[in-house]
């Protein structure tokens, strides 16, 4: 499979590139916008897959060495973060700043030789004469999907022997930092350690717009039931419902689903709003007599 092809990019493709083929083609090939085409969600899954491989540094450089054969080569898996076992980190809330923070505290042990692997060692300096220097912090990036910040999520990374869960929470966002307490470089003469922090990025969805917690989607909506009233199927995060539209709607309206938006990661009871822009069809291929009504329509509003 030629994920290259399937996203209609060019091998030197750019991140910005792949990232704009891919939100083409998936709200092209979506099937909410699709239903029932078997061809279409194929085509979907396809460009998904596409997509997951060549947004990703390390899977991209292995497609390109090994083609097709790139993920039978026993690599590291480090789209998920596991916990080792024995280890169960409790958390706490952070909520201080602009940008929300969830802080794990792990103690002592079990995740240092971890992080001394990747960060090293920050020496062990004589205590003697010397004040306590606190270690510096560190930050990873992780990115998820909407999906994963609607519901929560974890992510597992296995290096060597040792295996790490990080807990994102619901209702993360883009510059969410998840802290984990003591956790980022050794500290000198006796300091503290740092805490490392995961830094969340939050993909862009094909289907919904986000601002803050409210969610914004597109939503076709027939010229008959704009103008009469009727019923149109939206999605949300939770699933699909069906949305009545008022008589005399408006292409470009918004008509607001009160909690069908982002849940607030300070608390369960604030969650966002979805706004459902609806988008007028006028009907194509009409019929003679389609357009003679249409046409006397036109004649009594003109009078």
């Amino acid at each position: 499979m030629d994920y290259y092809k399937i996203l209609g990019i060019p091998r030197d493709a750019t991140n910005k590139d792949i990232k704009a083929a891919y939100r083409r083609l998936a709200r092209k090939f979506h099937p909410d916008l699709n239903p029932g085409d078997v061809r279409a969600a194929d085509r979907f899954k396809e460009v998904n897959e596409a997509y997951e491989v060549l947004s990703d540094e390390d899977k991209r450089r292995q497609y390109d060495q090994l083609g097709a054969a790139w993920n039978q080569t026993g690599n590291f898996d480090w789209t998920s973060w596991a916990r080792s076992a024995g280890d169960a980190a409790q958390h706490r809330y952070n909520r201080r700043g602009t940008s929300s923070r969830v802080e794990y505290d792990t103690g002592e042990g079990g995740f240092s030789d971890f992080f001394t692997s990747i960060f090293g060692d920050g020496g062990s300096a004589s205590r003697s004469g010397k004040s306590p220097i606190r270690g510096r912090d560190n930050e990873l990036e992780v990115t998820i999907s909407l999906e994963e910040a609607y519901s929560g999520t974890t992510r597992q990374v296995t290096r060597g022997s040792q295996q790490f869960t990080a807990h994102i929470p619901r209702g993360a966002k883009t510059g969410t930092k998840v802290r984990f307490a003591n956790q980022g470089e050794r500290g000198f003469a006796g300091g503290n350690r740092g805490d490392l922090y995961l830094v969340i990025t939050v993909e862009d969805h094909p289907i919904f717009e986000r601002d803050g917690n409210d969610l914004y989607i597109d939503v076709k909506v027939p010229l008959y039931d704009a103008v009469l009233g009727g019923d149109v199927r939206v999605s949300t995060m939770d699933g699909d419902l069906k949305l009545k539209i008022p008589p005399g709607t408006q292409s470009g309206q918004l008509i607001r689903l009160k909690g069908k938006g982002m849940p607030n990661i300070r608390s369960n009871e604030n969650a966002g709003d979805l706004f459902v822009r609806t988008l007028i069809q006028v009907p194509e291929n009409l019929s003679e007599e389609e357009l003679e009504l249409f046409e006397h329509l036109r004649d009594l509003r003109s009078y």
